[in-house]
């Protein structure tokens, strides 16, 4: 099942972000004094942003959480944060959760998304590429690849 995520959830969607990056940061995620609980609660207390997520047996198990970045296009999205729970990948868990941001996207009236993956995150920027996702030149000394889609139009 897919529905947006309850504010009474922080702490599960907090451990799976975690889990999640942990994946891609050979050296272990970096300790950045970024307070996720924090972060993550304003994602979802945000009027203007969305945070889905996919749950199984009752476990969340993916999340997408979005929104019209700031000072940007109103017809644009961004993609902040987008995970899949590692013992779940390669099972159409990302596939779904991405579709029904698209769904919703397209619903909104959304001309163009972009996110920012981790240069180092290959896995992720194949599932990306593989949903329609474009990778946009980047300077030298980036550690994010930013990346454009632009879902059909009905």
């Amino acid at each position: 099942m897919i529905r947006t995520v309850l504010p009474a959830e922080v702490a599960d969607v907090v451990a799976l972000h975690a889990r999640a990056r942990a994946t891609y940061y050979p050296g272990g995620v970096p300790q950045d004094g970024t307070d996720w609980t924090a972060s993550w609660r304003s994602a979802l207390a945000r009027p203007d942003g969305r945070v889905l997520c996919v749950v199984e047996a009752g476990r969340i198990i993916g999340l997408a959480s979005f929104r019209t970045p700031e000072g940007g296009p109103a017809d644009t999205v961004k993609l902040f944060q987008f995970h899949v729970d590692p013992d779940h990948w390669r099972g159409g868990v990302g596939t779904a959760l991405h579709a029904a941001c698209v769904e919703e996207w397209q619903a909104d009236g959304t001309r163009t998304a972009v996110l920012e993956v981790h240069v180092d995150n290959r896995r992720a920027q194949a599932f990306y590429r593989r949903q329609g996702w474009v990778a946009e030149p980047a300077g030298p000394g980036h550690h994010h690849l930013r990346m454009r889609f632009a879902p059909a139009r009905e």
